[in-house]
């Protein structure tokens, strides 16, 4: 029985080698219309302040690079950046300053994901799998203007908060047969402690195959991201969602 689990494995892993790449270099990147909602909140010891979102539709440029090695062994990588931003209004006492009713505020969130993953399919029958981990390192800029800083009034507040956040990754692409339509999705995903992080996308691209070395794309999808965290000292609480269509450029090696 042992031999031929064996054997069946050899040939499994024989056969995805047959239809996969051993090497192969993509990368990409556009520009992601994204709206943003939700609120941002802190209370301690009765004081209480809240940022809301005024959910306006921005613009973020995003970009990627994906690196395939032929060493099993050692796994894949993937790097991704983006950064989300939103403005709103906060009200209320926060750690810092107090926030006179509706006083203009901002929020940024710069990501930098780097994804080590394994191909459980590569180009096998036409579908990809992977799997792996994403170290999310996320940087949370916060500004408010017209607030009392101090005991001083009219004041402006700026704050900035580093995050490592591991996620679960998984990735799952189909390409059309006789076709140079690829369909695509993949998901990071953690909760943990009452707090959870997630990204999501789903996405069409299409490969424009003239050129033989350099192989361009097109790649249309939509994205949303969710952050419903709570800090340490349960004091702040995050719960901010970012969603929108995007659109960008690939190129294939």
């Amino acid at each position: 029985m042992k031999r031929i689990l064996t054997s069946l494995a050899v040939a499994g892993v024989f056969a995805s080698t047959l239809s996969a790449d051993f090497a192969r270099v993509e990368m990409g990147g556009g520009l992601w219309t994204n709206t943003p909602s939700g609120t941002l909140s802190y209370e301690d010891s009765g004081a209480t302040g809240l940022y809301t979102s005024n959910e306006t539709s921005n613009g973020s440029i995003y970009a990627w690079i994906l690196v395939k090695h032929p060493i099993p062994v050692l796994p894949n990588i993937r790097l991704e950046y983006t950064s989300v931003e939103d403005e709103g209004e906060s009200t209320g006492s926060f750690n810092g300053f107090v926030a006179p009713l509706g006083s203009p505020s901002s929020l940024k969130i710069t990501q930098y994901d780097v994804i080590p993953y394994y191909n459980i399919l590569d180009n096998t029958f036409w579908m990809t799998i992977d799997l792996g981990v994403d170290i999310k390192m996320a940087q949370i800029d916060y500004a408010a203007e017209g607030v009392t800083v101090a005991g001083v009034a009219s004041s402006s507040y700026e704050d900035t908060t580093s995050l490592a956040i591991p996620l679960g990754y998984a990735r799952a692409r189909v390409e059309i047969p006789a076709t140079d339509i690829g369909f695509e999705a993949d998901i990071k995903y953690i909760s943990y402690n009452a707090s959870t992080v997630s990204d999501f996308r789903i996405k069409v691209d299409y490969t424009l195959g003239f050129i033989p070395v350099v192989q361009p794309a097109i790649e249309i999808g939509y994205r949303a991201q969710k952050y419903d965290l709570i800090s340490d000292d349960e004091k702040t609480k995050i719960n901010l969602d970012f969603s929108g269509v995007y659109a960008g450029l690939m190129l294939r090696f």
